[in-house]
């Protein structure tokens, strides 16, 4: 599956800013390229932008890595669910509250680096595990309608997003 195939009928008009940064690649690719530039990224950002904020009340680069395996976990959820047919209407989150309540200022980057290796090595596993009519399957999370393919291609065009921010304002 690459973005390229999603018809618009298996994601919100929401989430296309995020499936938009996503390049034509497979599902599984998209996760590993995505993968390697956030890695790339948080090797190469100098100690003294770890905590950074580049404006009062933004988050750090520590804090949006963070936000980033949260997300990715939570997304994680909620495809697994749809992949095995549950039709519950499932609940958004509060990124924010996650993020004031994570610590992750206090933790070691090469700590939370390697829960997002760890963590995406998880969602790889559960998205190739997907035959290709379950990654078509649809759900509602937040009030938005997705397919479980499409979540797999959020997650990278999610952290694309992050990326280009923190390229263009912390660096």
């Amino acid at each position: 599956m690459k973005v390229s195939n999603l018809p618009s009928s298996d994601f919100d008009h929401y989430l296309k800013n995020y499936l938009e940064k996503v390049p034509d690649l497979s599902l599984l690719e998209s996760l590993d390229y995505s993968k390697n530039k956030v890695i790339q990224f948080y090797k190469e950002l100098p100690s003294d932008k770890e905590v950074y904020r580049y404006t009062e009340g933004k988050w750090t680069p520590k804090e949006i890595l963070l936000h980033l395996i949260d997300t990715e976990r939570i997304f994680c959820g909620r495809a697994l669910r749809f992949a095995r047919n549950d039709k519950t209407v499932l609940p958004g989150y509060d990124h924010e509250d996650f993020v004031k309540e994570s610590d992750a200022n206090d933790r070691m980057l090469e700590n939370l680096l390697e829960e997002y290796i760890a963590q995406r090595k998880s969602s790889r596993l559960l998205f190739k595990s997907f035959s290709q009519p379950t990654l078509e399957k649809i759900g509602n999370a937040n009030n938005l309608m997705v397919s479980v393919g499409a979540i797999g291609l959020v997650i990278s065009g999610h952290e694309l997003h992050h990326l280009q921010i923190l390229n263009e304002r912390y660096l």
